[in-house]
């Protein structure tokens, strides 16, 4: 269930995407943010369908999967408060999910949709750049991450032969 209530500021900033953002750019995008529940097992997003929601975890465990034809349901990731997900959906309105989000414990997400940063956005160029600049340093850095895991895959896949 989705409700209206004003994010903390100080809480915005222990996230990494916000950390280095200015105290009046963190309001603005506070004042964007509504808070939707899940309980365990409550799938949030599927993968495959249209995104324009990005969520921030107050509360609870996410769980990050992809089904894998022959395997079924692979784990990529359980992320816990302080972490986000859909930050994609934000910058790419052609992709689709990329991943399953769900509930793994039940849990509080603070929800921004894209509409809304979009228009904060172009109302704001300086709040852009500012922002726009920490979503291409997460996003580098999970890229980092990907090829590190791709490099060790590759590596292990060698050594069973």
């Amino acid at each position: 269930m989705a409700a209206w209530k004003v994010m903390d500021v100080s809480r915005l900033r222990e996230i990494y995407l916000f950390k280095n953002l200015s105290e009046r750019v963190l309001g603005e995008v506070a004042a964007l943010a509504y808070t939707e529940e899940f309980n365990r097992g409550e799938k949030i997003v599927s993968e495959g369908e249209a995104g324009d929601k990005f969520y921030l975890i107050l509360s609870g465990e996410v769980r990050i999967s992809k089904t894998i034809v022959g395997i079924g349901e692979e784990a990529l990731a359980i992320l816990k408060p302080g972490n986000y997900f859909g930050e994609m959906a934000l910058l790419d309105d052609e992709s689709t999910r990329s991943a399953d989000a769900t509930a793994d414990k039940r849990c509080t997400l603070s929800v921004i949709t894209r509409r809304d940063l979009e228009q904060l956005l172009s109302q704001n160029k300086d709040l852009a750049y500012e922002l726009l600049w920490s979503f291409v340093r997460t996003l580098s850095s999970r890229l980092r991450e990907t090829n590190a895991k791709m490099t060790f895959l590759a590596a292990a896949g060698k050594f069973d032969r």
